[in-house]
């Protein structure tokens, strides 16, 4: 699964969104980059994992001492350090890691962050600084839900236990103090079929979405036939936040 995933986000080489057309509706009150924010200062070092194409760190990541942001796919490493030259940001890097595997010294971050990509809490501890914070942005099983219920399959479809309780058990496991687990809920419109078409081509809500094979494009029709609504497309998202204090 590992390589398989490593050759899917290689051949993908970006995680842009811009190029989507779709709104929002959040209704949880906690957003990922203000928790961010509220975590960090002028002298912060941050370590982002699963950084992809490094678009949120270049957009959203606050200015600080330092943020390394890293990615097990040097394709999107490479494409990462493209938008780092075009963006002008400074104190930023990027570079090849496994999250399950880390290199990254002992003692040394303030912040580590994690959105949507897998993770070894005991390796974020020993390289957190004392008292460093741990932030996790996932996907939970029940995200897309009724859509992947029409296909059959999809992200976490056969999990037994909810990606969200194993990764919070985990962090607690690892030694983390002070942590908590937060049920993010959000509606998503997509304004046409081509834009949800085009998410799902993107992401892995879907294992192995072949746009090429028309029992693939039925499915879809019919969903997109039976959620389009006057605000667009209907998807209904489940994602969850973890916070932990070393």
């Amino acid at each position: 699964m590992k390589n398989k995933e490593h050759d899917y986000y290689d051949k993908l080489a970006n995680w842009s969104f811009e190029d989507i057309n779709y709104t929002s509706e959040v209704f949880t009150d906690w957003i990922y980059e203000q928790e961010i924010k509220k975590l960090t200062n002028e002298y912060s070092k941050i370590l982002d994992l699963g950084t992809a194409a490094g678009e949120k760190v270049l957009k959203t990541f606050p200015d600080c001492a330092e943020i390394l942001g890293t990615d097990f796919s040097s394709k999107m490493i490479e494409a990462a350090n493209k938008n780092l030259l075009n963006s002008g940001r400074k104190n930023i890097t990027f570079r090849v890691m496994n999250n399950l595997n880390m290199d990254t010294p002992d003692n040394y971050f303030d912040l580590v962050t994690a959105r949507h990509t897998i993770t070894d809490p005991v390796q974020i501890y020993k390289t957190l600084k004392e008292n460093g914070r741990l932030l996790i942005r996932g996907v939970d099983k029940l995200d897309c839900w009724l859509l992947k219920k029409m296909f059959g399959r999809g992200q976490c479809y056969y999990d037994t236990k909810p990606i969200s309780q194993v990764d919070f058990e985990a962090v607690i496991d690892a030694g983390f103090k002070d942590v908590e687990l937060i049920p993010l809920h959000v509606v998503e419109y997509y304004q046409t079929p081509e834009d949800l078409y085009a998410l799902l081509v993107k992401t892995p809500i879907l294992d192995d979405f072949d746009e090429k094979l028309p029992i693939e494009n039925n499915i879809l029709k019919k969903y997109v036939d039976q959620n389009t609504t006057q605000k667009g497309i209907k998807l209904v998202r489940r994602y969850y936040g973890i916070t932990g204090k070393k």
